[in-house]
């Protein structure tokens, strides 16, 4: 008789509403078809996915994970631990979904699933921040809150310009960080007030955001650093930048590398994939090319 192989179905049941819950016995139906002996496991508590997996991916065949972009940075975090890594499938079930997208895996979760089963493993590149591992997006500054906290309906009602006005409502109020940066042979040294380091498409919801040319397996990210503005000119430039993705302003740094060393004079709080990565006055930050296989359409 052959031998079954194992699957561990790690989903967060409260993600996006819940809808994981009507669609539990369908997913795991079809996990079984395909010849798979599935355990389920319905996350507890923060870092339960990444602890998870961390201690036990290596009894089974492959990872399945349902959640919001946090539930996947817990699972990837967790495989980056072991030694012995095993292909993650993901079925994304948040509201936000930056890295499905960038992977093109469907939003409908039965047809996620069939992805999985019917897929090919991609190895893609996974962030390093200071020992711990984000999948697509290290961020500070201005509209790191706003980006996950501003209200659903506001993001699709009033679009990506009012977006980005509610995150700066007045220039008296923009906070900066003085910041030294290096990577590779370039220095940069200036006044920020938002960031982000990037392997995806998308950010906050937003597509081509992250820069041109965008390929999450090359070890390379993408950066986009934004100066203070200095006047109302300035910050409609950066808006009107952002805005139509021009880069033609002075205002935006915009590069690739595969290594960033960020030092300030005071803690900065950063986000990593969405979820709170602490306050940190040096962040060094590498690509770990290739480091880990998602299953994705073939």
């Amino acid at each position: 008789m052959k031998k079954k192989k194992k699957l561990l179905f790690v989903f967060n049941p409260f993600s996006g509403k819940g809808q994981i819950k009507n669609r539990l016995m369908n997913l795991v139906d079809q996990f079984v078809k395909n010849g798979y002996e599935v355990t389920v496991y319905p996350t507890q508590k923060p870092q339960d996915a990444m602890e998870l997996v961390q201690r036990e991916a290596g009894r089974f065949d492959l990872v399945v994970c349902s959640g919001g972009d946090g539930t996947l940075d817990e699972v990837v975090s967790g495989m980056m631990k072991r030694n012995k890594k095993v292909p993650i499938g993901y079925i994304p079930s948040g509201s936000t979904n930056d890295f499905a997208g960038s992977l093109k895996i469907p939003k409908n979760m039965d047809k996620a699933a069939q992805v999985i089963m019917g897929g090919v493993p991609f190895a893609c590149d996974i962030g390093s921040f200071n020992g711990e591992y984000f999948v697509y997006i290290a961020a500070f500054g201005l509209f790191t809150d706003v980006s996950y906290a501003t209200r659903q309906e506001l993001k699709n009602r009033i679009g990506h310009v009012a977006y980005i006005i509610e995150g700066v409502k007045r220039i008296a109020s923009i906070q900066s960080f003085h910041l030294q940066i290096s990577a590779g042979d370039q220095e940069i040294e200036d006044e920020f007030i938002y960031g982000m380091i990037t392997n995806s498409t998308s950010a906050g919801g937003f597509k081509n955001i992250t820069g041109k040319n965008v390929k999450l397996d090359d070890g390379m990210f993408e950066v986009t650093l934004i100066k203070m503005p200095k006047n109302p000119i300035e910050l409609n430039e950066i808006i009107r930048s952002l805005t139509n993705l021009i880069d033609d302003t002075e205002l935006i740094y915009t590069f690739k590398t595969d290594r960033l060393m960020v030092k300030s004079l005071e803690k900065i709080s950063w986000t990593l994939d969405g979820e709170y990565g602490g306050e940190h006055l040096e962040a060094l930050i590498t690509n770990q090319k290739q480091a880990v296989e998602i299953i994705v359409r073939s």
